[in-house]
């Protein structure tokens, strides 16, 4: 289908006076996008302001709920797939892959440098939020160790998974360490407590020298990938299914901007940290640990075979771990059509 016979197909227009948009503290190419003002240059015609959910307190559940008929989500996949499992009409429309710097954190006296070091070791598990798309940490954590653990075989029977207390990060001094108290299990290692903790990104890097820790595992050195299937690989772009219905054009080009961000991410390395640094919470330093090598050039989203096939994968440890309300098939969530869409429109505008 191409973007001109998409867009003439007739529509019952719903009323529509904002677009809003959230995304998690990590790299994603909607926030680029929205901090170099593309996205407000982009509807400032139709007269649709564009705000983000992280400036408006009140609607923030839904970054959780995805219950916002004009809000466009680039976050972690465990709210995302939560909230749909619970029924939420949500349409998935892009997956991104970026690695983040997913890695076990041990003492430096650990003697943790493998995988097969972990067997009989105390892993720092976060307790269960207030909700099933709340309990992201836990998530995370549980499915981090996995892929650690499965490097050398083991299973979580070979470990005792130590549950730790979640941290109030709206007391924290500032929103840097605010997001670091999201790794709770760092104060448990730091205490002898625990052997070993899961974190990823630039503020669980800054977290970790600011504590006196070492890395033991760096999962972003495995070739196979699947190792690191979790929360943010590969992270769902997603939006209300009336947006579509009713705004099809809308959506088409939100994303245009989002692979033009990716594409001046692409070229643009420094000016990207600098950006990274606000986004991501975190300092020059962590932001430079964190998003290593080419991944600056990794930014744009898409709907691969490979990456719908490891977010089933993900899906699946989630409903078995008791993350999801229920089980769904992947393939009912996605529509292509946008992204398809997007590409011809941003073709269209290079010509």
């Amino acid at each position: 289908m191409t973007l001109a016979a998409t867009l003439a197909e007739p529509v019952a227009q719903a009323a529509l006076e904002q677009i809003w948009f959230t995304r998690c503290p990590v790299p994603t190419a909607s926030g680029i996008a929205y901090k170099l003002g593309w996205l407000s240059e982009e509807f400032a015609a139709d007269g649709l302001p564009v705000s983000t959910l992280q400036e408006a307190r009140q609607l923030g559940h839904h970054h959780y709920d995805h219950q916002l008929p004009g809000l466009f989500r680039e976050g972690g996949n465990v709210p995302a797939l939560a909230a749909r499992a619970a029924g939420s009409p949500s349409r998935l429309i892009g997956l991104t892959w970026i690695e983040e710097w997913q890695t076990i954190l041990v003492r430096p006296d650990s003697g943790i440098r493998s995988a097969q070091d972990l067997k009989g070791k105390r892993l720092a598990l976060p307790a269960w939020g207030d909700s099933r798309p709340g309990s992201i940490a836990r998530a995370m954590s549980l499915h981090g160790y996995k892929g650690a653990l499965s490097l050398a075989g083991l299973s979580f029977d070979d470990v005792d998974l130590v549950e730790v207390a979640l941290q109030n990060q709206e007391q924290a001094a500032n929103p840097q360490e605010g997001l670091q108290r999201l790794w709770s299990g760092l104060d448990y290692l730091v205490r002898g407590e625990v052997d070993a903790v899961y974190v990823k990104g630039a503020s669980a890097a800054d977290a970790a020298r600011r504590l006196g820790l070492v890395v033991g595992i760096d999962l972003d050195l495995i070739a196979d990938p699947r190792y690191r299937i979790n929360n943010g690989t590969p992270r769902p772009i997603t939006v209300h299914q009336s947006l579509l219905d009713n705004h099809f054009e809308l959506v088409v080009r939100f994303l245009a901007q989002t692979l033009n961000a990716a594409d001046w991410a692409a070229n643009n390395r420094e000016a990207l940290n600098a950006i990274l640094e606000e986004e991501t919470r975190a300092g020059s330093a962590g932001v430079a640990e964190a998003y290593r090598g080419a991944f600056h050039t990794t930014l744009a989203p898409d709907l691969s075979p490979q990456r719908l096939e490891f977010l089933g994968v993900q899906k699946d440890f989630l409903y078995l771990h008791g993350f999801l309300e229920r089980d769904f098939a992947i393939a009912d969530w996605v529509d292509p059509r946008p992204l398809q869409a997007a590409h011809e429109l941003l073709a269209k505008r290079r010509a």
